[in-house]
Formats: C-alpha cells, structure tokens, sequence
C-alpha cells in the first residue's frame, strides 16, 4: 500500500498535565518530561489536554499578540522532540481576524495541522466566546506559520493508515457532537484534550460521554483532563480515560499532586474496525474525504505479528468507589487546590484565625489533608521539591545526605520564614510534623464573649492536628475603639441600640494582627468564611471575611458539618479519623460575638442550615422565585409552620439583596458544584436592586390565602 505501514496495535496514552496559565517553561517542562515517559513506555499516540501550552485560564492575555507568539514558538521546539510519535497539544491561534481554539497533531517531529474547536463553553464559570471564535463545521483553510503552510478547521488525519480526529472538550458536551461527522467520515481514534472543571459527581458526567462516544462512533476514544489549581479558582481533577467501544480500558487517578499522570492502553485497530463492519447501523463511510490530512507514519516499535496488547492495571483510586464520593471529593480537590494555590503564589504557609467553631476547624483539617495527601503520594523529597523556594536543602557534609540534592537559587534567609530545621547546613530529612508547624500557623484571639467550650477546642485541635497556635486576648482593642466612638455620640454604647456595630467591631479587631503576621511570614491569610454566610452577608467584612483565599466560599455550612463529623469517625480514605473534631462537633455553631448570656447561635440569627441550604439551591440553582421555593418547602418541610417558612425565605431574599457588596468582596474561593454565589465566574447579580419587595409580597398573599 505505497509504503503505508498496517499497524495492528497502537500503544495510546491520555496524560493530565499541572500548567499554569503563561508560565511558558514550566508548562513546555511538564509536556516534555511526560512525553519522555511516555516513550520510555513505548508510547505512540499522546493526547494532551486543552490549551495545554498557554494554560487555560489567560483570561484577557489570549487578547495579546505576544502570547500567541510565545505559543507558535513553544509549539515548534515542543515539536522537534515528538520523533516516532503522534503527539496532540493545545493552543490559540490567530488567523485572520479571529483567535481560536485549537488541537495541534505532530507526527514524527513535524507540526501537521490544528483542529480548531467549533463548540465554544461560554455559561457558567466558562467566557470563550469573549476570547475566541467557533470554528464552522466543515470548513478548512491554510494557515502560514513561520514562512511554512499548514492546514487549519474541521480536519480528520490519516497518519500511516490509521484516522484520528479530535472533539475539543464542549465538542462532546454538545446535543449533536462532532463525533458524529467524525464517525461518518471513517476515523479510528477521537482524541478529545479538555479543560473541564471541577464539580461534585461531574467525573461521571465524563465518563458517560467518553463510553457513549466510543460505543456509539465504534471508535477508540482517548480524554484527557488538566489537573489541579491551574489559575486560581478552577480545580482540575486530572480525569484520563480510554475507552474501546463500551469498553473502559483505562482510567487515571484523580487529584494527584503529580504534575502529570500518564494513563495508557494498546488499541487494536483492526478489531476496531471489523466491529464497524459487524454494526448493521454504523453509518457508512462517507466517500467525501475532503479536509483529511495524511502523511507517513511507521512505528518505531518492533512488534511480534502475534503479540497480544497487553492490558493495564486501573489506576484508579480506592476511594473512588465509597459511599461518601462527595466527602472524598471536597477533602481530596480543595486540599490540592490548596497544595497549588500556595507554592504557585509562592507563600510561605498559611495563617488562620482558628476560633474552635466549625469553619475555621474545616480550614484547618484540609491543610492537615493537604499536607499528609502529599506526603503519601510523593514523599517527603518530592513534596519539598514542589515546595523549594520555602524548603531549600543545602548539603555540606555528603556523609549527612539521606536525599540527592536539590538545587535552589532562592534559599530561605529570612529567620523569620525559614524553619530553624533548614539552617544547620545539610539535607534534612523532614517528615510530617515538620511541614504541619511549618505550613500553618494558628491564632486565637478571644473576647469576653468567647467561651472556654471554642478556646478548648481551638487548642486542642491545633495540638492534635500538629500546628502551632498562639491565643491573646483583643478585648482592649475592643475597648479602647468603643471609647474613640463613645464621644462622638454623646452616648455610651450599648447592645439594644449598637448591636451589629457591636459585633462587628469584635471581629474586625482579629484582622490586622492576623494580617502582620501573615505579612511578616509571607503567608497566606486564610478567610473562613462559608458559603451560607457569603450567601446572606453573616460575615463581617474585613473581619472574619477577611484573607488572600476562601477555601470554604464554595461550600454550604450545612454541608461542612457533616463533613465534619464524617472525618470524626471516618475520614478521607489511607488518613485516618479524626476524633478530636467531636469538641467541635458537638457544639452549636455560634459566631461568640454576643454576650454569652443572650446563647447566641449561628441557625437563631438566619434560619436551620438545612432549610437554608434549599432555599440557597432552588434559587441560585433553578432561578426559584420565593413563591415558587415555598410552595417546594410547604410541601417538604412539613416539620415547620408554613408562616415560619415564609419567614425563612423572606429573610434569605432580603439578606441576599442587600449584601451583593459582600460577594463582591470576598477574597476568591474554589468552584466546587452548580450552587456557587461567586459573582465573578458563576453567579451574577446586580449590587443595587428591588430587593425582591414584588415578589415576597406575592408568597405572603399567597401564604394569607391558606
């Protein structure tokens, strides 16, 4: 066949990649090392993610004629090292008077051509549309990069004589798929290189469309997902499936602190194909074979005739298949969310105002995740590597060395910020405990409202849990600001005319002892709060919602609880339960900003988390109106008197209106399900507006009328 090798079996891999948006060495270093293992493992076809070159979340800089420069240039010394390979990588291209979205194939160390994305993700916490265009269906031009000519659209390739094409992420997401012209048009293998968030349960969204596409398309199907916190909000869990018909051949980890996971399986292709033959409803080939790129391909492997692929043991996490997949989920993305926020702001560690409440004991247990989560997976060498700007090993005595050495331009000097366990001179040995004092520090800053129960707490698990906290009382400041406001009114304050102003103030004091220290240990300060209270405006704004990161912003109270209480008797599996979490547990969660007398609590100020959390989800989810979320809780919440309930909504739609300014404000936090309130990548709502008067109006007509 004119020299056209007839390749039996093809050795495929879908690898997730750890970038970072415009950090041009460090994502051209994570594609290449992988592509070295995967040769090392006898690789031939390689599926990267989406815009893996540029990262994903450039926001406005995909506007910059720059970075697609640097991405052409990246492209092209990425492409000298793909010899004997089939190697697919994102990035965005300029044609014309458009920026697109676009899958480049290399073969054998030649650029061949860029498939360019036709459905574009523009809802949710997703804006291509403002960045780039939808290529049409069908459509294919040339494109001159560098005085060469390449081929750019809705490509197919014959490379050797097997056909490969691409659905770019929403491609597959999409009601009618472009998998579907591609299976008419005969191809083997869809790659499909993604950038696809983040969210509970969304794993197996995937995997229903990765098998559905394989089965339906009769083709072999290779995803591959980012991994981690590649630019700030986004978590990326490192999805990497293959699929051959129904059939699952592989399926990667998730959340791995691995900046790349290789997942691989051998396809047979010529089983594939006499399956398509065998399909009474395959569609037949189609003989329109225009847009198809071809160009030689021999593998460099030397296989036997008879070999049998052989079959890869699943990667796959155990705790993948628990009962409590949304508890492992949120404890697994936010501590490597975490693990990447800091080492890619470089930060020296975390500061936390630990009150010995739910919220701040929630902050705490996933930095203690993300610090044991690391260490098991890459041990205590590999984790200080990730960590070397903070870490740095200095060998001076080779007889001393347990670890090769770790080369770092930038060693911790500053007494303040390096561990006094780096300053002897030679490689330490460093192991948990050592991280936990190192990675958070913990504060607890009491007023004469707070209560032995949380300073008990708070103390206790620090102790447990192996981070450092220091407690001082800020009643004198408390004090001494009511007597700079006193005079001023001609009036003392008190709780029946002052209370918020009250409270607040105590909560505010917290704030700049907690920001100099963060300041001087070039830490990050942790805000705790939730998104119950982001939702309603129960925070107080430079106070307890004050910080650099939100890592519970995403999340319900009512969910973090039993979260809690599950890492208490259960916890993320090879960790470990955590049973001091029971004097947290045990407690009514309470913001202690009242006098202790008056028993204030979170649930007497807004409403039962639970109700609240429907209330939040039937709006924020489903646009719900009050009327429409009553007539759902009369029917539900049988348990609470229906002008109670009315109550309830009433309240969430009036504090919500009214504290947007706070949303506005909060420090960034995690997308973690479709429930968010983050005003800047999920759910928009105007600062100034009605207040929802109309329509609380109609449910109490409508409440009177029963």
């Amino acid at each position: 066949m004119n020299g056209v090798q007839i390749l039996r079996y093809l050795n495929v891999a879908a690898v997730s990649l750890n970038q970072t948006p415009l950090d041009w060495d460090h994502n051209k270093s994570n594609i290449l090392n992988a592509l070295n293992e995967c040769r090392a493992a006898k690789i031939e076809l390689i599926c990267y993610p989406e815009l893996c070159i540029t990262g994903y979340g450039c926001e406005d800089m995909f506007f910059s004629i720059s970075t697609c420069q640097m991405a052409i240039s990246m492209l092209h010394e990425i492409a000298l090292e793909t010899h004997g390979m089939i190697v697919s990588v994102g990035l965005p291209l300029l044609y014309r008077d458009g920026l697109y979205n676009t899958a480049c194939l290399m073969v054998d160390g030649e650029i061949i051509g860029f498939v360019a994305k036709q459905n574009l993700a523009g809802s949710g916490v997703y804006y291509e549309p403002r960045w780039f265009r939808p290529w049409p269906a069908g459509m294919k031009v040339d494109i001159n990069l560098n005085g060469k000519q390449y081929p750019l659209g809705d490509l197919i390739f014959e490379v050797g004589d097997v056909r490969i094409g691409f659905e770019i992420c929403e491609d597959a997401w999409v009601a009618v798929r472009t998998g579907v012209n591609l299976a008419q048009r005969g191809v083997d293998i869809i790659l499909n290189p993604s950038a696809s968030h983040f969210a509970f349960g969304k794993n197996q969204i995937r995997k229903r469309f990765v098998l559905e596409g394989a089965r339906a398309f009769n083709v072999a199907y290779l995803y591959a997902n980012l991994l981690g916190n590649e630019a700030g909000r986004l978590i990326y869990d490192g999805d990497t499936l293959i699929a051959v018909n129904d059939q699952l051949l592989a399926e990667g980890p998730r959340f791995s602190f691995e900046e790349f996971i290789m997942t691989e399986a051998t396809i047979d292709i010529q089983t594939l194909r006499m399956q398509r033959t065998l399909s009474a409803n395959f569609p037949k080939t189609s003989n329109h074979l225009n847009n198809r790129v071809k160009v030689p391909f021999h593998s460099a492997l030397h296989r036997n005739k008879h070999e049998i692929p052989k079959k890869m043991p699943s990667k796959k996490g155990a705790w993948e298949t628990s009962v409590h997949i949304k508890e492992e989920e949120f404890g697994r993305a936010v501590a490597l969310g975490l693990f990447d926020y800091l080492r890619k702001s470089r930060s020296f560690g975390f500061v936390l105002n630990l009150s010995g409440g739910a919220d701040s004991a929630a902050c705490a247990c996933l930095i203690y995740l993300m610090i044991h989560l690391g260490l098991t997976e890459l041990g205590s060498l590999r984790f200080r590597q990730k960590l070397s700007y903070l870490f740095p090993s200095v060998i001076v005595n080779p007889l001393l060395a347990t670890d090769p050495v770790i080369a770092n331009p930038e060693p911790a000097t500053d007494p303040v910020i390096a561990s006094p366990l780096l300053a002897r001179g030679e490689a330490i040995q460093l192991n948990s405990e050592d991280y936990l004092k190192q990675l958070l520090f913990c504060l607890y800053q009491e007023t004469e409202n707070n209560s032995e129960t949380t300073k008990s707490a708070a103390k206790s698990l620090a102790e447990s849990l192996g981070f450092p906290l220091a407690s001082f009382s800020v009643n004198t400041l408390v004090e001494e600001y009511k007597q700079l406001i006193e005079p001023l009114l001609n009036r003392p304050l008190n709780w029946e005319e002052d209370d918020f102003a009250l409270q607040n103030i105590q909560s505010r004091v917290r704030t700049p002892s907690a920001w100099l220290l963060a300041n001087i240990k070039r830490s990050l300060l942790l805000c705790t709060s939730n998104r119950s209270e982001a939702s309603t405006g129960y925070t107080t704004m430079d106070g307890d919602a004050a910080g650099g990161l939100a890592p519970l912003a995403g999340i319900d109270k009512h969910f973090i609880l039993q979260w809690l209480k599950w890492l208490e008797t259960e916890s993320v599996l090879g960790i470990g339960p955590l049973p001091i979490l029971k004097l947290i547990t045990e407690q009514s969660p309470t913001a202690e900003l009242r006098p202790s007398l008056e028993g204030q609590t979170d649930e007497m100020d807004l409403m039962p988390y639970p109700v609240l959390d429907t209330i939040e989800r039937l709006f924020v989810l489903d646009k719900r109106s009050p009327l429409e979320i009553f007539s759902v809780l009369k029917e539900t919440r049988v348990d609470i008197p229906i002008k109670q309930l009315a109550m309830y909504i009433e309240r969430f739609f009036t504090l919500w209106s009214q504290n947007q300014w706070k949303r506005e404000r909060l420090a960034p936090s995690f997308h973690l399900d479709d429930e968010s309130v983050d005003p800047k990548t999920w759910c928009r709502f105007p600062i100034l507006s009605g207040n929802f008067k109309k329509e609380l109006t109609l449910m109490w007509r409508y409440v009177e009328s029963l």
